[in-house]
Protein backbone atom coordinates (compact mmCIF):
# COMPACT_ATOMS: atom_id res chain seq x y z
CA UNK A 1 0.00 0.00 0.00
CA UNK A 2 1.13 2.87 -1.11
CA UNK A 3 1.31 6.30 1.43
CA UNK A 4 1.80 10.20 0.18
CA UNK A 5 4.35 12.14 1.82
CA UNK A 6 4.33 16.21 1.14
CA UNK A 7 7.38 18.54 1.60
CA UNK A 8 5.42 21.98 1.22
CA UNK A 9 6.35 25.65 2.29
CA UNK A 10 8.06 28.60 1.48
CA UNK A 11 11.64 28.44 2.59
CA UNK A 12 14.25 31.83 2.53
CA UNK A 13 18.04 31.38 1.66
CA UNK A 14 20.89 33.39 1.26
CA UNK A 15 23.02 32.76 -2.12
CA UNK A 16 26.67 31.53 -1.36
CA UNK A 17 27.31 31.12 -5.03
CA UNK A 18 26.22 28.62 -7.91
CA UNK A 19 28.50 26.51 -6.99
CA UNK A 20 28.28 26.21 -2.89
CA UNK A 21 24.34 25.08 -2.43
CA UNK A 22 23.54 25.92 1.32
CA UNK A 23 20.15 24.41 3.02
CA UNK A 24 17.02 26.14 2.55
CA UNK A 25 15.81 27.46 6.06
CA UNK A 26 14.08 25.94 7.67
CA UNK A 27 15.94 22.98 6.56
CA UNK A 28 14.31 20.32 4.18
CA UNK A 29 14.70 16.45 5.54
CA UNK A 30 13.03 13.60 4.88
CA UNK A 31 14.50 10.23 6.31
CA UNK A 32 12.38 7.04 4.43
CA UNK A 33 11.22 4.58 7.09
CA UNK A 34 13.24 1.43 7.97
CA UNK A 35 10.47 -0.67 6.92
CA UNK A 36 9.36 1.08 3.67
CA UNK A 37 11.18 2.54 0.05
CA UNK A 38 10.02 5.93 -1.02
CA UNK A 39 9.14 7.44 -4.94
CA UNK A 40 10.06 11.14 -5.33
CA UNK A 41 7.13 11.35 -8.08
CA UNK A 42 7.15 15.16 -8.46
CA UNK A 43 8.64 18.76 -7.60
CA UNK A 44 6.72 22.25 -8.08
CA UNK A 45 8.84 25.22 -7.12
CA UNK A 46 8.85 28.49 -7.86
CA UNK A 47 11.80 31.22 -7.52
CA UNK A 48 11.42 34.44 -6.12
CA UNK A 49 14.74 36.39 -6.83
CA UNK A 50 15.87 37.85 -9.89
CA UNK A 51 18.86 35.47 -10.41
CA UNK A 52 18.80 32.30 -11.65
CA UNK A 53 18.76 29.40 -9.03
CA UNK A 54 18.65 25.56 -8.82
CA UNK A 55 17.14 23.22 -6.21
CA UNK A 56 19.60 20.21 -5.47
CA UNK A 57 17.97 17.12 -4.28
CA UNK A 58 20.89 14.76 -2.25
CA UNK A 59 20.51 11.33 -0.85
CA UNK A 60 22.92 10.77 2.46
CA UNK A 61 24.76 13.32 1.26
CA UNK A 62 25.30 12.79 -2.49
CA UNK A 63 23.53 14.70 -5.18
CA UNK A 64 20.65 13.03 -6.59
CA UNK A 65 18.68 15.39 -8.85
CA UNK A 66 19.42 19.03 -9.60
CA UNK A 67 15.94 21.29 -10.60
CA UNK A 68 17.37 24.86 -12.27
CA UNK A 69 14.58 27.68 -11.54
CA UNK A 70 14.80 30.75 -14.13
CA UNK A 71 14.75 33.90 -12.46
CA UNK A 72 10.95 34.90 -11.19
CA UNK A 73 9.89 31.46 -12.26
CA UNK A 74 8.62 28.45 -11.27
CA UNK A 75 8.54 24.85 -12.75
CA UNK A 76 6.57 21.69 -12.38
CA UNK A 77 9.04 18.06 -12.79
CA UNK A 78 6.73 15.37 -13.27
CA UNK A 79 9.07 12.74 -12.47
CA UNK A 80 9.06 10.35 -15.42
CA UNK A 81 11.92 7.67 -14.35
CA UNK A 82 11.27 7.14 -10.73
CA UNK A 83 13.83 5.15 -8.91
CA UNK A 84 13.53 3.19 -5.70
CA UNK A 85 14.92 5.14 -2.80
CA UNK A 86 16.12 2.91 -0.13
CA UNK A 87 15.05 2.26 3.11
CA UNK A 88 16.53 4.60 6.04
CA UNK A 89 18.14 6.93 3.42
CA UNK A 90 17.65 10.51 4.48
CA UNK A 91 17.14 13.28 1.74
CA UNK A 92 17.99 16.75 1.74
CA UNK A 93 17.23 20.08 -0.39
CA UNK A 94 19.76 22.85 -0.93
CA UNK A 95 19.49 25.81 -2.83
CA UNK A 96 22.44 27.54 -5.32
CA UNK A 97 22.29 30.64 -5.50
CA UNK A 98 24.62 33.37 -6.84
CA UNK A 99 26.80 34.81 -3.77
CA UNK A 100 24.47 37.09 -1.51
CA UNK A 101 21.40 36.97 -3.24
CA UNK A 102 18.97 36.45 -0.46
CA UNK A 103 15.33 35.42 -1.52
CA UNK A 104 12.41 33.17 -0.98
CA UNK A 105 11.56 29.48 -2.63
CA UNK A 106 8.45 27.58 -2.82
CA UNK A 107 8.11 24.06 -2.79
CA UNK A 108 6.26 21.25 -3.15
CA UNK A 109 7.82 17.94 -3.46
CA UNK A 110 5.80 14.82 -3.58
CA UNK A 111 7.00 11.36 -2.34
CA UNK A 112 5.52 7.98 -2.50
CA UNK A 113 6.28 5.39 0.40
CA UNK A 114 5.47 1.76 -0.75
Amino acid sequence: METPRFIQGVYSFEGQGLERPVPLRPVIGYTVPRDKRAQLIYLRAGNATSELIYLLLTRDGQPMRYFPIGAKAAIHVPLVIVEDIPPESALELSVGAPEGVRGLATIDIGLAEI
